[in-house]
């Protein structure tokens, strides 16, 4: 009788364990891009008609939050902020229109995750 001296061979592949781990990984990002991606989108809407209105040519406060309000009723996923929210100065003989605000998101009642936005108008 010979004794085959083999090396223990192991099995190799994704057990049951590893592969719900990586499910619920997955699973977390998937969520949580969900829930996040319509705020970006929110802001770079409202970014883009920032710019926009500073490049009008428009001078005094009003006229810039009127038109930005006009603005918002075009574009439907402007919610967060109104013209009355915008801080407008000028620099260098240019308008420059800044904005800030909070979102908070729902991830899982009562997990919220808060993203504080803030940009201005490019002085062109």
């Amino acid at each position: 009788m010979t004794v085959k001296l083999h090396a223990v061979r192991h099995q190799r592949g994704v057990t049951l364990f590893g592969l719900l781990l990586w499910a619920i990984i997955i699973g977390f990002i998937a969520l949580l891009s969900m829930r996040v991606l319509p705020t970006m989108n929110e802001y770079f809407t409202i970014q883009k008609a920032v710019n926009k209105i500073a490049n009008e040519g428009l001078t005094t406060v009003p006229e810039i939050r009127s038109a930005f309000e006009k603005q918002k009723q075009i574009e439907y996923s402007i919610q967060s902020i109104s013209g009355a929210d915008l801080d407008v100065t000028k620099e260098n003989e240019k308008v420059v229109i800044r904005f800030a605000y909070d979102k908070e998101v729902e991830i899982m009642s009562p997990v919220y995750l808060l993203i504080k936005y803030q940009g201005s108008s490019k002085a062109k």
